[in-house]
């Protein structure tokens, strides 16, 4: 038994740029959870992870006896097992369609980051980057439309998206033309959330409404 199974406290198994473990850390830090988390370095073995999830994989939540390692049901638990404060709906249908949309984009959105993010500097990369762009600038009514994605209350969904506009913050995409204003502002509202900096180990960048339109 490893260290990480007799902690009193969950531990996060994470690598700091990987999108799926900013997601968890995001859930964490919303719900104020106390826990420690061991950064993996990428292609390197570690014999906590190995013990614990013999695929290796990450991220890796160890809560007492039980371990998890994929994001999506790691948030779910985790707002289940953490009640305050809610991150998905307490009725059925607001909660399946709260689902339906983290599904989605899983499927259209995440399938292209996944590609992107094994190598950003190829054409291909560069291509589904701009593709992935301008698919979400075609949203920006519906950033307009609620204070968050789709809810005026910081959801799951959120937790989701978020990440996704950080990685490609972080590989230099702006958001300008047609839908740019609602999607920077939402960006903006997002990255100064206390969960989100928390996220991150540091702070959001603060003029985000200032880039050209």
């Amino acid at each position: 038994m490893t260290n990480a199974n007799k902690r009193s406290v969950p531990t996060l198994f994470s690598e700091k740029s990987d999108i799926y473990s900013h997601q968890v850390r995001i859930v964490l830090a919303e719900k104020g959870v106390a826990y420690e988390i061991e950064n993996i370095t990428p292609d390197v073995i570690s014999e906590d992870l190995m013990e614990v999830n013999p695929r290796g994989t990450i991220p890796t939540l160890v809560d007492r006896d039980l371990v998890l390692s994929n994001a999506r049901i790691i948030m779910e638990y985790l707002d289940e097992r953490f009640p305050h404060p809610p991150l998905m709906p307490v009725y059925p249908v607001l909660r399946a369609q709260c689902r339906l949309n983290m599904h989605r984009i899983q499927n259209d959105w995440f399938t292209l980051i996944d590609i992107i993010d094994k190598d950003p500097t190829t054409e291909k990369a560069k291509k589904l980057l701009n593709q992935l762009r301008e698919e979400i600038l075609s949203l920006g009514p519906v950033f307009a439309d609620t204070q968050y994605f789709l809810s005026d209350d910081f959801s799951l969904v959120d937790c989701y998206i978020a990440p996704l506009l950080w990685k490609m913050h972080t590989l230099g995409v702006e958001f300008t033309g047609a839908g740019s204003k609602a999607i920077k502002s939402y960006m903006t509202r997002v990255f100064k959330r206390d969960s989100f900096t928390q996220s991150i180990g540091g702070s959001a960048p603060k003029h985000l409404m200032d880039e050209k339109e």
